[in-house]
């Protein structure tokens, strides 16, 4: 490329740009693949109806992210309605007992009304399954709002295959005129979502991950 003799660092930012464009979609990959696991125990757990939902790698980021949101925003809603009835329904040192998931066989007993009258179910999963939703209310609002800024962001209305497929198509239009100048801001703004996006995926991902593990610990604990 004739630009990379006057501009050598070009290959270099565009190498870069191409992982960081890879590791966005994998981090959304990877999000929306834990949300559907989290669809999938609110509907076992706590008898919901929720829908799986797909990246669309024909449709912006904008779109798949208003997608995401939109999904963990109606389970945000049922998570609240819970919290807040569960609050009013228990004692104070009840309530912290299941928020913290320390119930020993006596407590989940005295709960289960409580339980019973908010969810429909008061099994010991669902018991379990409650604790870790009321309890991580703050990790499901941060990638919720993660993808909120994401959506409002410069990367917004890039097409996910444009993303996925590297910086070719993306500065094929400004190559020899101000491709450096543009491979630097778009470095910047990867930078600057990936700062943020990776940590919150990282965590909200391993949230999900623990829960299963959890409730069948928590089962056979409180059945003792």
């Amino acid at each position: 490329m004739l630009s990379d003799i006057f501009y050598p660092d070009n290959p270099k930012r565009r190498e870069q740009l191409i992982r960081k464009g890879q590791e966005l979609r994998d981090l959304m990959k990877n999000n929306f693949r834990a949300t559907n696991q989290l669809n999938d125990a609110m509907n076992k757990y706590l008898s919901c109806s929720f829908e799986h939902i797909s990246l669309n790698e024909n449709a912006t980021l904008r779109e798949n992210c208003t997608l995401i949101m939109g999904c963990m925003c109606n389970i945000m809603v049922v998570v609240e309605r819970i919290d807040r009835e569960l609050k009013e329904k228990l004692e104070p040192t009840m309530y912290e007992k299941l928020r913290k998931l320390s119930l020993s066989s006596a407590d989940f007993k005295a709960i289960s009304k409580a339980l019973e009258a908010v969810c429909g179910i008061a099994t010991v999963e669902s018991t379990v399954f409650v604790g870790y939703l009321i309890d991580n209310v703050v990790t499901l609002a941060n990638i919720t709002k993660m993808y909120a800024v994401i959506g409002a962001g410069k990367l917004a209305c890039v097409r996910l295959a444009v993303v996925f497929l590297g910086i070719d198509m993306i500065v094929k239009d400004i190559i020899g005129k101000i491709e450096r100048d543009q491979l630097k801001k778009a470095l910047e703004e990867y930078d600057k979502v990936l700062d943020e996006f990776r940590p919150a995926s990282e965590q909200y991902q391993d949230k999900i991950t623990y829960v299963r593990v959890k409730i069948e610990m928590e089962k056979e604990d409180m059945l003792v």
